[in-house]
């Protein structure tokens, strides 16, 4: 959503200017103080206080076999989607331009309609707040701060806060289009995804099972049969586990790869029709 962060004043008022160019999924960090960890997982706007987002990357950080990785940097995922033949896009390969990566973003705009009116508005990204606030397993604390950056999310990327600013399918993948072909942008896409995964992770492990997986689903209105089908791809290694560290360069890999056979094709569930 699915479902980051947040810019400083001046940068908040030229994204508003040129919101049409920008991306639901885009956040950036506000504080250049941060650790590369933490702006990469939980940057954060004014309300969010920096000691909450250290000491929830360092208890993930702490969990995990492998250290944790910033996914910042265009070596990460790009070995996927640089096959077959591209558009040469400032120096680089063009992305969005097949008809398999418009079925993912026309799938993910689905899932943010959440009141299923064919648009996304803001109204649609509390809603899906509240779903992960309500099924999943966030103190109040986490809550807030969660619905803090949903509604920053909103008002950078997509303008003001009103019943008739309203993101349409074309709208979105237009965005979107823009978002993956900008160095600095594309780099920002994930940084919403460390919310909805500490919203299923229960038991605060570090990582999820396939029980926790389906909760992700259920708050995006997917079912648990759609759940097991995509935990059986995406878990490559057949650990039963997901990390943070693989959810999040799961989702990352949905909005920037143009291979078909990627296992992060399913990380949304199923894709719409063509």
């Amino acid at each position: 959503m699915a479902f980051a962060l947040l810019r400083n004043c001046t940068r908040s008022s030229f994204l508003r200017w040129e919101r049409s160019f920008s991306s639901l999924a885009v956040l950036s960090s506000a504080n250049e103080n941060l650790l590369p960890q933490q702006k990469t997982y939980f940057a954060a706007v004014g309300a969010v206080k920096t000691n909450f987002i250290s000491t929830n990357v360092r208890k993930y950080a702490s969990k995990s076999s492998k250290p944790e990785r910033a996914y910042d940097s265009d070596s990460e995922s790009e070995s996927d989607d640089e096959k077959g033949p591209q558009r040469k896009f400032r120096g680089g390969r063009e992305r969005g331009n097949t008809e398999f990566w418009r079925r993912k973003m026309r799938t993910l705009h689905g899932l943010l309609d959440v009141n299923n009116d064919g648009v996304i508005s803001y109204d649609d990204f509390m809603l899906l707040t509240e779903k992960f606030s309500a099924l999943g397993h966030l103190d109040a604390k986490a809550k807030e701060e969660f619905r803090q950056i949903m509604e920053n999310t909103w008002i950078q990327q997509w303008g003001e806060i009103s019943p008739y600013n309203l993101v349409t399918v074309e709208q979105y993948l237009t965005e979107m289009h823009h978002v993956v072909n900008d160095k600095d942008l594309k780099k920002k896409v994930h940084l919403f995804l460390p919310y909805l995964y500490r919203a299923v992770d229960k038991d605060r492990s570090g990582s999820i099972s396939l029980n926790e997986f389906k909760l992700f689903f259920r708050c995006l209105d997917l079912t648990e049969e759609d759940a097991a089908v995509s935990f059986a791809v995406i878990d490559k290694n057949g650990d039963g586990q997901i990390t943070l560290d693989e959810f999040i360069k799961l989702g990352r890999d949905f909005f920037l790869t143009e291979n078909e056979t990627n296992v992060s094709r399913l990380f949304w569930g199923p894709l719409v029709a063509r």
